[in-house]
């Protein structure tokens, strides 16, 4: 570890919040929002067959409820960011479960395949209001030095929700059927919602932010500028870009129908792997917010290697020379894409240390766009290169390569850029951190 790794490690910046079972307590809450919204969001994913089915429509029609769903939340995230820098989590996250309940309810009644639309468009509305909220929840409640394992640990949290989604609600709809499935699920939103207006608080007590006063004319347009000017935003972006989409794509919508269509597999199976990416996701989360919270340097690394491994496992299921590649080949996939959650909060650690606290809601919502406009890319590609080539998902999944390949070409750019002035940063906290003591002494 370098003495810069050590100095993080160690030095407690001015103004860092205690942490403790009182933070745990609340962050806590925090997650369980987003576990729900995650239940919600990827509830799609194993529903596709049956949605197309219900609404009677073609490839290219279902891939737009989750189109809609992701560019709303990709549309969403940098005023969502300015949002919580304003107003703090809980009345953004009370906004966000009220829209997420609303549309996971209207998906459940829907019949029309334009009011599923629009109820998917509410919910993604919604879910967009939940991830960036907690990550400023556990900035506001624990110390700098956590921020790594408090992302990890909530983007792990929310891949349960996955897990619910591939175990219980696949099971729940060829039971109970779609109206009721998609209801018990809504209910869930309505009781975090209780529990957020009970006891949810944005902060400990003495650790209130600053009072800003009213906002001159421009300041929000100067906070999303002074966000973006930061290489260490801009690699965050592009890191979270080129990342995220390949687990994305394949458990929001597009992993079954290419597991029971174009691999021949059992509806039972396919669920089984799609299970598999979820644990594997959980699994990377605790060993990669572990390494970065210890050696700082391995971010990089650890990023750029999940995309290499990524691409070349894509690329040998889709290579292989007969129709269904072996099990053993997707069953490697899918632990493969597992990482890929993971490495997209990698972004959001290149982001923190180059913004302050005031304007860590703003940067995480550029960071947050990058992965799920890059979701958005590869859904319509799928569906119309599916629909094109007469449902041929080689052809239509060779989109992912594109996409990384644009992402891969921009973090090599940024990376320079963003270690030099990282490293400007830590040294000015480190000396304001050594004046403070003295002073205190």
């Amino acid at each position: 570890m370098s003495a810069l790794d050590t100095g993080r490690s160690r030095l407690r910046l001015p103004g860092d919040p205690p942490g403790g079972p009182r933070a745990c307590a609340v962050w806590g809450l925090g997650v369980l929002v987003y576990f729900i919204a995650v239940v919600h969001r990827s509830s799609l994913g194993v529903a596709g067959i049956d949605a197309a089915a219900r609404f009677h429509i073609s490839a290219s029609e279902l891939s737009t409820f989750s189109i809609l769903q992701v560019l709303v939340y990709a549309g969403m995230q940098i005023p969502v960011g300015m949002l919580v820098d304003r107003f703090g989590t809980k009345k953004v996250l009370t906004v966000g479960v009220v829209l997420l309940t609303a549309g996971q309810l209207g998906f459940a009644l829907s019949h029309s395949y334009a009011m599923a639309l629009g109820s998917r468009a509410v919910l993604g509305c919604g879910d967009a209001m939940t991830f960036i909220s907690v990550l400023r929840l556990g900035s506001r409640w624990f110390p700098a030095r956590r921020g790594p394992l408090i992302a990890q640990g909530a983007a792990l949290f929310g891949m349960a929700g996955n897990l619910v989604s591939t175990i219980l609600l696949a099971r729940l709809l060829h039971s109970a059927g779609w109206t009721p499935t998609f209801v018990g699920t809504a209910l869930g939103g309505a009781l975090v919602l209780v529990l957020i207006v009970l006891f949810m608080k944005d902060h400990p007590e003495g650790y209130e932010p600053l009072p800003t006063g009213p906002r001159p004319r421009g300041a929000v347009r100067r906070q999303l500028a002074d966000a973006w000017r930061e290489p260490g935003t801009r690699l965050g972006l592009w890191v979270h870009f080129t990342t995220q989409f390949s687990a994305m794509v394949f458990l929001l919508l597009w992993g079954m129908p290419f597991l029971v269509e174009g691999q021949g597999l059992s509806r039972g199976a396919a669920g089984s792997l799609l299970t598999l990416v979820v644990l594997s996701n959980m699994v990377f989360g605790m060993v990669f917010g572990q390494i970065i919270a210890r050696h700082h340097g391995a971010r990089m690394p650890l990023a750029l290697g999940t995309v290499a491994v990524t691409a070349a496992s894509w690329a040998a299921v889709l290579a292989w020379p007969t129709p269904h590649a072996p099990l053993w080949l997707l069953i490697t996939l899918c632990a493969v894409l597992g990482a890929s959650g993971p490495a997209s909060m990698i972004g959001f650690d290149f982001a923190r240390p180059a913004n302050p606290p005031e304007r860590f809601g703003t940067a995480s919502g550029v960071v947050n766009m990058g992965g799920f406009t890059a979701s958005m890319i590869v859904l319509l590609a799928v569906g119309v290169l599916l629909d094109a080539t007469g449902d041929n998902f080689t052809v239509a999944l060779s989109s992912v390569f594109v996409v990384q390949a644009l992402g891969v070409s921009q973090i090599l750019r940024l990376r320079g850029q963003a270690a030099r002035r990282e490293r400007e940063t830590i040294t000015v906290s480190r000396v304001e951190a050594v004046h403070t003591a003295e002073a205190t002494a």
